[in-house]
């Protein structure tokens, strides 16, 4: 079978339907209904499903989930310097937080809202792109989002305005004993020559919650994004994240997405270069312990020619724990002098860990210069001895080995500040404090 079963994630969606935001607009209603068919047929995939034969999400499936409610105002933020006074958006058990969040001091022309409030102040920006980048076809858990489409964030920047200061994205699970799942759709659109830079941050302490994201982004002619990413879920959290993106002539994304937490968690990107000059950095890093799950999956489509992209990931697995690495390449007919690479390594810390690395180039042109590896080792005996013959204590030694592997993926990220940031989470992963 290519589907198992829902684990209830439909459970009572009629008779929360008609208080879902925007409900009896015809084309949100349109979307939600396509949504439930479409999840309704494809179930949630199983290992028969090629893309993903790796991961294993029977778990997922052990008790139903229900809706989640919003928190109590309790909660907090942890802090994380980014450089600059960020602008926040907090969403808590998928709900916006509006008593931890700060947008104020937006450039005019700028609309950064909560989905569901732009759902009546903006639904004409929503409704010409919601929906048409992440679209449902073959894709589980985008038709799930879809059909409980509530909140989330949209963004829309006009010609040529760079917002200056980072724009914070933080998701925070909170669900005590509850089981609970949440879907934001995030909306993000640059118009020609438009800059911006997003942070995401998905942390949670304790529960056993499903946070299903899915981000829908436009860069027309001449933009730039800047996206990276933090998933530090619940250690008995699951994280499903869908990327979606399309990129007009000359338009820059960059994305980091850096994973420790969860208990099963998959980072997917499709970034589809529609036109000439269009650029693309995916990198990221994976750190796995306990029986941890954590999976990247990539598509990069170079659709035009004179595009390119570069891909970098770097994992490292202690215990029993498991990464996925599935990378693929697409270069179409008319793409001639494509630039893509793409580089995949793993650092096994246990003779139990293990990684699952298919990395996949599909080229149809014939003036490319593109290239791709996957790389699996252990931790150098040999430095690990001249370390210890300096008088650095086994685990000292170890731990600063691996700092100096994860951050081969970490310096790709072009912001300084964030660098850093990313790179002291990264740190605080040794010690089991991420």
């Amino acid at each position: 079978m290519n589907a198992m079963t829902d684990a209830g994630l439909l459970k009572d969606y009629e008779a929360n339907a008609a208080a879902l935001p925007g409900a009896g607009s015809g084309w949100v209603d349109g979307l939600r209904k396509g949504g439930v068919h479409r999840f309704e047929g494809l179930g949630l995939p199983t290992r028969r499903v090629e893309e993903w034969k790796y991961t294993d999400l029977r778990t997922l499936v052990s008790d139903p989930f229900g809706p989640a409610d919003a928190a109590s105002d309790d909660v907090s933020v942890p802090d994380m310097d980014l450089g600059a006074e960020p602008y926040r958006a907090v969403f808590v058990n998928g709900h916006f937080h509006a008593g931890l969040s700060d947008l104020s001091g937006l450039p005019d022309g700028v609309v950064a809202l909560p989905l569901a409030q732009a759902m009546q102040d903006s639904a004409a920006f929503l409704e010409s792109y919601l929906g048409r980048i992440a679209t449902l076809g073959r894709r589980h858990f985008v038709a799930l989002n879809t059909a409980w489409l509530a909140d989330g964030f949209a963004l829309y920047v006009p010609d040529g305005m760079t917002i200056e200061r980072p724009i914070e994205l933080v998701f925070i699970g909170a669900t005590g004993d509850t089981r609970a799942a949440w879907h934001p759709r995030n909306l993000f659109v640059l118009h020609p020559g438009a800059q911006a830079t997003i942070v995401e941050r998905h942390i949670g302490e304790t529960g056993t919650y499903l946070a299903n994201t899915v981000a829908e982004i436009v860069l027309a002619t001449g933009s730039r994004l800047n996206h990276f990413k933090l998933q530090d879920e619940a250690p008995d959290a699951f994280h499903v994240a869908t990327t979606q993106i399309h990129a007009s002539a000359d338009a820059i994304y960059e994305n980091f997405t850096l994973m420790t937490g969860s208990s099963v968690a998959r980072n997917q990107i499709a970034i589809e270069l529609q036109a000439s000059g269009s650029s693309c950095m995916l990198n990221g890093a994976y750190l796995g312990r306990g029986k941890q799950q954590l999976d990247t999956t990539t598509l990069i489509d170079h659709a035009a020619p004179d595009c390119k992209s570069s891909e970098i990931y770097k994992g490292a697995l202690d215990e029993r724990s498991k990464g996925v690495f599935q990378g693929r390449i697409v270069v179409r007919k008319d793409a001639q002098r494509t630039n893509g690479h793409q580089s995949n390594k793993t650092l096994l810390l246990s003779d139990k860990a293990e990684v699952d690395a298919k990395p996949e180039l599909e080229i149809y042109a014939d003036d490319v210069v593109c290239s791709h590896g996957a790389t699996v080792g252990e931790l150098d005996e040999h430095a690990l001895f001249y370390l210890r013959a300096r008088g650095i204590p086994l685990e000292e030694a170890r731990g600063l080995l691996i700092d100096a592997f994860v951050d081969g993926a970490i310096d790709e990220i072009s912001n300084a500040a964030i660098r850093e940031a990313f790179r002291s989470h990264a740190k605080a992963w040794q010690g089991g404090n991420s």
